[in-house]
């Protein structure tokens, strides 16, 4: 029997019918974590039990009927509470994680007890395949909007969770959803991240994955919507205002190295087109897909989208009619500011509004990119 991975931290495993891989995975883990490790069956009808009942000194958990994911981590952390665990570190059934990768988890969390260590995938192998590399991207850029916390791996299932802080937290989802939600309210909760590569595997004919792209999918979309509707109404207002977060998150993105100034003034220069577009209600729909396809800077551009928040719209409004106005000769409408802007004034005008629209996005989306280049060099020199 292995030792312990140290005090206080051992291996949750949920599992549902991966009776093909579950024994390989179970030995190696005990190989490294000892008796201190918790299975929960989640409703499994293949041959799991049978498995679970040949091997000795291990922790089970059977939950009757198969209730997702979400659920069965629950499960196992309420029972390593009363195990005494302050960390559980979780690893899949399907052996797409390496045991191996366990003390390394461990030490992660010796180093911060109170850190959510994530065990970070390499998604740039060539047998990962396309949909969950396009998913883990997907997750990483929502976990960023919702939190402003950036992680390489956010889908991931090789983690390190600390107990105490997750009792203090509560969730809605039970299936797929449960683990993005949590991560994100840990975060909300000011719990610190660390990141640990890890390796995997996916080629394999005895993997088995239950994640239906199409339900599994659309219920984590409808997490984050439910996410980011509450970082918009809540966390991001109480943070930025109260915290001073917004000069810290966007001084930390105009110092990543990696990116060029180029890159960060693109960004800036952007976010301002797409916010003065004249396509109100469908900027960010139509920005942020285009921001990544564009491998620019989310934050700094999401940023700079705001320009077209409620005090400076009629501003937007009235400069896109006198942009406008030189393309419409005599037709023409010469709009006061402090009177003629209602909805009827644009309705009537529609035509040198929406040319005007264009025009000052494209100028103003210029002149955000040349200004923020210029001042941007000599704040990264320093």
């Amino acid at each position: 029997m292995g030792v312990s991975l140290g005090p206080g931290i051992g291996v949750l495993i949920p599992t549902y019918n991966n009776a093909v891989t579950l024994e390989s995975v179970l030995r190696h883990v005990i190989s490294y974590a000892g008796p201190h490790v918790i299975v929960v069956d989640d409703g499994s009808t293949d041959g799991t039990a049978n498995i679970l009942s040949s091997v000795e000194g291990i922790c089970v958990v059977s939950i009757p009927v198969n209730k997702g994911k979400g659920n069965a981590l629950r499960t196992g952390f309420a029972e390593a509470r009363k195990l005494g665990w302050t960390h559980a570190i979780t690893i899949d059934s399907d052996a797409q994680h390496d045991p191996a990768d366990l003390p390394a988890m461990a030490r992660a969390v010796v180093e911060d007890l109170s850190a959510m260590v994530m065990g970070a995938r390499d998604m740039g192998k060539s047998e990962i395949p396309g949909k969950s590399s396009f998913g883990n991207k997907f997750s990483n850029f929502w976990f960023l909007v919702e939190t402003g916390i950036r992680l390489p791996d956010t889908q991931t299932g090789y983690r390190a969770w600390p107990l105490e802080p997750l009792s203090k937290i509560r969730t809605i989802s039970d299936r797929f959803g449960f683990e993005v939600e949590s991560i994100v309210k840990l975060a909300w909760n000011d719990t610190p991240f660390k990141v640990v590569p890890v390796s995997v595997r996916y080629d394999f004919p005895e993997r088995v994955s239950h994640f239906d792209p199409l339900k599994d999918f659309s219920r984590v979309s409808l997490t984050n919507t439910y996410l980011v509707t509450v970082a918009l109404l809540w966390y991001w207002p109480k943070h930025l205002l109260f915290k001073g977060g917004l000069v810290r998150i966007l001084k930390a993105e105009f110092q990543r190295p990696e990116e060029s100034s180029w890159r960060k003034a693109l960004s800036i220069g952007f976010g301002f087109f797409m916010g003065i577009l004249p396509i109100w209600g469908f900027q960010l729909m139509v920005g942020i897909p285009s921001a990544l396809a564009l491998r620019l800077n989310r934050v700094l551009f999401i940023t700079a989208a705001n320009i077209s928040i409620p005090p400076l719209i009629p501003l937007i409004i009235y400069g896109s009619y006198k942009a406008g106005a030189p393309f419409m000769g005599e037709n023409a409408v010469d709009l006061h500011f402090s009177r003629d802007i209602t909805l009827s004034a644009i309705w009537e005008s529609l035509q040198q509004y929406l040319i005007g629209g264009v025009v000052l996005a494209v100028a103003m989306g210029v002149l955000g990119t040349v200004v923020t280049f210029v001042l941007l060099r000599p704040f990264r020199g320093k």
